[in-house]
């Protein structure tokens, strides 16, 4: 299987460079272990994915009609791409997607369908929908232009954190981590999920991407019930470790990212910090990436 190489991540950074942020570390001390955070929910759009999205628009040949299929923050950041590119973009979510992620869909001048009850049976009506002339389907993560866009962020921390010898981030179909495995230039990638939303967790221990359980507070940025074919290529070719964290683990760790620095994440965007505090994080520094700030909620207290 060909997958996507380290070259290909600059080759996106040069694509995407004048439309992201480049967003910044915050080097901190907690329970008095050393880490630096990646800001990414700082982005625009309020995830990494506006990277990936962009990064796929701009390579291939400009098509008439863009359609994906996403949980919310792909879905989000495909919609602000397309506007951005001028491409006119319909979204296929599925009914379990959040009301806020699917009204900052419409927003960016996306059309929004809802499709079935999980992200696969949206995706499943996506492809089919992209099956008419001029129209092009996007992946959300298993795509290797995809995971290159989303590999920008690990080579921002490797440019900006030298230093960082592990970095830690949530993993929903994996594409995410498998940019930051391709990005890190060979530093520790730990894998965080929910226990029960863990299908990167399930390909490693079946050796192959397998259906797995969506159930957690974080299943609208993590939901994908079978980790992506060309991500699982990636992290099964590089140093990386998988951990599960527990439903009250995320919960706590999204609230003391906002009592101790002011930072408001949702729950898929404290998952890897939630490792850390659990001390499921080896390394002398490592980099906990903070993936989004797509959900209204207000802080336990």
């Amino acid at each position: 299987m060909t997958t996507t190489l380290p070259t290909d991540v600059t080759a996106a950074e040069n694509r995407i460079r004048a439309y992201v942020r480049h967003t910044p570390v915050l080097r901190a001390e907690v329970d008095g272990r050393p880490l630096v955070l990646k800001l990414e929910h700082l982005q625009r759009t309020g995830s990494f994915k506006l990277r990936g999205a962009l990064n796929a628009l701009l390579a291939g040949p400009r098509p008439e009609h863009v359609i994906t299929a996403s949980g919310g923050n792909h879905g989000i950041g495909f919609a602000t791409a397309a506007a951005i590119l001028g491409l006119p973009a319909t979204v296929f979510v599925p009914s379990t997607v959040p009301p806020d992620k699917a009204r900052r869909i419409e927003a960016a001048n996306a059309r929004l369908v809802h499709a079935g009850a999980t992200y696969a049976e949206a995706a499943a009506a996506a492809r089919e929908a992209a099956g008419k002339p001029g129209a092009r389907y996007v992946e959300a993560y298993d795509d290797p232009v995809v995971i290159a866009g989303q590999g920008t962020v690990g080579a921002e921390i490797v440019r900006d954190a030298p230093e960082v010898d592990t970095i830690a981030v949530a993993a929903g179909g994996g594409g995410l981590a498998a940019g930051i495995a391709l990005g890190g230039h060979g530093r520790l990638t730990v894998t965080v999920e929910p226990e029960r939303c863990a299908c990167v967790h399930a390909a490693f221990a079946a050796g192959r991407p397998v259906d797995a359980e969506v159930n957690s507070v974080a299943s609208s940025a993590l939901g994908a019930t079978r980790a992506g074919e060309k991500p699982f290529a990636v992290l099964s070719s590089h140093p990386v470790r998988s951990v599960l964290v527990s439903e009250s683990e995320i919960t706590s760790a999204r609230d003391r990212l906002w009592e101790e620095f002011r930072l408001a994440v949702e729950p898929a965007g404290a998952v890897s910090f939630a490792a850390f505090l659990a001390g499921r994080v080896p390394g002398e520094l490592p980099c906990v990436v903070l993936c989004g700030a797509n959900a209204e909620w207000t802080p336990a207290g």
